[in-house]
């Protein structure tokens, strides 16, 4: 290939996925633009990744898409339970609250974030991410696929990408790389990344088909639907247990089938014909006569791997690239768009020279031990539900065996009391799946970009760290959400919309107008932007609620850093003496200036 063939951008993303797509925007946000490539051939054609949670969303609040996502969203009333029953149209044995409708939870999810659950399918979050990119200046090209890199310099990567549609083959130079090409990145087998792989927990298979529900789901309403059928004499070999999953309500369903867990499947033993995959479905709807449409069918399979770090030079692999898992807790997308959110101001403060290029160490820092714990929590969000198989006789291979331990349920006696007892505690062990609030929002930062070293021990974590949100303003962890007003009532605004939005935010109180005078003074010195509010009594915004005062931390004239993803980088107890040189110090260690 000549010279000629080779094009120049300084930001290629490979991957238009919520962590590509993600990136984009949020690099958009900071007037960054560059090419994006994608081997698909458009945005995302079927469902995958639907859960949309608090800490994602408070990701796209930060760009002004929340409003757009949550136009398409289905609502959360409508993710109200998880069920299990012997078919969506007949019995039902037990059902559960499910994301922040429980009562004994819900107060911990409104007041966790000004944002709330939503079931947004990847279908319909993706063009959303990819119109705002091509909108804010990105080229995106589908139809691409990324084929080998190499690096002539530390700052030159040359990509060779194939265009399929003209089957052309190109390069493409840039001083930055991202690998955002999902759970076959060939942009991580090029680096080689060493991948931490846990036996994989075997294979599903997705049905996706359209089927008006309507009229059975008055009094069942949610978005996970666990079929159970352990009287059942005979199933197909991919077929013996599934969860509906509700696509739109109450017409688009997904059916995600597994095989009996042991079973040592193939990917062929998963094919079958359409009209076995129609039967099948409606078997598990429990009405012959509804009218089923197939639209697509897809395997996949259950794994538990993480990428042992995620950047090698200026290349960096976000989302399913570098963590891989079932969807159970609906991590999947949640995370990815959080990569890409931690990211991408770090690479603008690099790129304009408001940070030095040690900044970029901090990401592999703080997001892998991240992926650590949601791989970790989504697998093990999927072996919780094997006790409650075993005791219905799911696990059972021999059918009459299986219908007798059914059976024992129906027993008035001490032995059905025992197994009812049994379940209840079985269903409830998957609790954590459903109100995992902890695993969401607790993310923990710990590297060069937070200043620790004036903030005594960290605080001690929650012995239930899954479904306890811990509200915290230490160094490193997300910056509270409290609602806040003017002295004169108007427009709630929550304390996470002062910050973000691309710069530092100082947070402080009555007898901290130092703390604002320094952030002016290290604005100007170092063009890093700090922007800078008092909360509190006649301040620029009133604590109305004293919900601040209650989660600051700190005194009224102490202050709280917030870095532009929101996190907080450095705290002070109270005034200092040189609030302008130790607010300058923090920047610069934080920003490796």
């Amino acid at each position: 290939m000549a010279d000629e063939d080779i094009i120049k951008t300084e930001l290629l993303i490979v991957g238009a996925g919520p962590a590509g797509a993600g990136l984009a925007c949020f690099l958009a946000a900071h007037g960054r633009t560059g090419i994006i490539i994608a081997a698909a051939p458009g945005t995302a054609d079927t469902p995958r990744a639907h859960i949309t949670n608090m800490a994602g969303l408070e990701c796209l609040r930060d760009i002004d898409l929340e409003e757009d996502a949550l136009a398409v969203a289905t609502p959360r009333k409508n993710m109200e339970h998880t069920r299990w029953c012997h078919s969506m149209a007949g019995e039902e044995y037990a059902r559960m609250y499910s994301w922040g409708h429980d009562p004994k939870f819900k107060g911990a999810y409104e007041t966790a974030s000004p944002c709330h659950h939503v079931d947004l399918p990847q279908t319909l979050l993706e063009p959303i991410l990819t119109k705002r990119a091509i909108n804010r200046g990105w080229t995106l090209r589908f139809n691409t696929k990324f084929i080998s890199l190499s690096r002539p310099s530390a700052d030159i990567i040359i990509s060779t990408v194939h265009d399929t549609l003209l089957d052309r083959t190109y390069r493409i130079q840039s001083r930055y790389l991202f690998g955002c090409d999902g759970a076959r990145s060939q942009v991580v087998r090029e680096l080689a990344l060493p991948l931490d792989k846990k036996p994989g927990q075997g294979l599903a298979l997705n049905v996706l088909v359209r089927a008006d529900l309507t009229h059975l789901m008055k009094n069942r309403t949610g978005n996970l639907h666990w079929v159970v059928r352990p009287d059942e004499e005979s199933y197909p070999p991919w077929g013996w247990g599934v969860v509906v999953r509700m696509v739109r309500p109450w017409t688009e369903w997904m059916f995600i089938f597994f095989p009996a867990p042991g079973a040592d499947l193939h990917a062929e033993d998963m094919d079958s014909t359409e009209e076995e995959y129609v039967k099948r479905v409606k078997e598990m709807i429990g009405d012959e006569d509804i009218k089923v449409d197939l639209l697509h069918v897809g395997k996949w399979w259950i794994n538990e791997i993480v990428a042992e770090r995620y950047s090698d030079g200026n290349v960096f692999c976000l989302g399913d690239a570098v963590h891989r898992h079932p969807p159970f807790n609906g991590l999947g997308s949640n995370t990815c768009i959080q990569d890409a959110f931690n990211l991408a101001w770090k690479i603008d403060h690099v790129l304009s020279g408001k940070a030095g290029p040690a900044l970029l160490d901090s990401y592999n820092a703080e997001r892998q031990p991240v992926g650590i714990d949601i791989v970790t929590r989504a697998n093990q969000g999927l072996r919780d539900h094997f006790p409650w198989q075993q005791l219905i006789g799911m696990l059972e291979t021999n059918p009459v065996k299986r219908s007798e331990m059914f059976a024992a349920f129906n027993d008035p006696g001490r032995e059905g009391r025992k197994k009812r007892q049994e379940f209840q505690k079985a269903i409830e062990n998957t609790e954590t799946e459903f109100h995992g609030l902890g695993v969401e929002m607790n993310q923990r930062y710990v590297s060069d970009a937070v200043y620790l070293e004036d903030q005594g021990p960290e605080p001690e974590r929650p012995e239930d760290k899954i479904r306890t949100h811990q509200v915290t303003t230490y160094p490193g962890r997300r910056l509270p959400h409290v609602w806040i007003n003017t002295r004169v009532p108007g427009n709630k605004i929550s304390t996470i919309d002062l910050a973000g939005h691309g710069r530092f935010c100082l947070l402080t109180g009555p007898g901290g107008d130092k703390w604002k005078e320094a952030a002016k003074t290290v604005t100007e010195k170092l063009g890093v932007e700090v922007v800078a509010y008092s909360i509190g009594w006649r301040q620029d915004w009133e604590d109305v609620y004293f919900d601040w005062a209650r989660k600051r931390e700190v005194e009224e004239d102490g202050c709280v850093l917030v870095r532009p993803d929101r996190f907080v980088a450095w705290r002070a107890k109270e005034m200092v003496g040189d609030a302008a040189g130790k607010l300058e110090e923090v920047l610069r260690k934080v920003l490796a200036l």
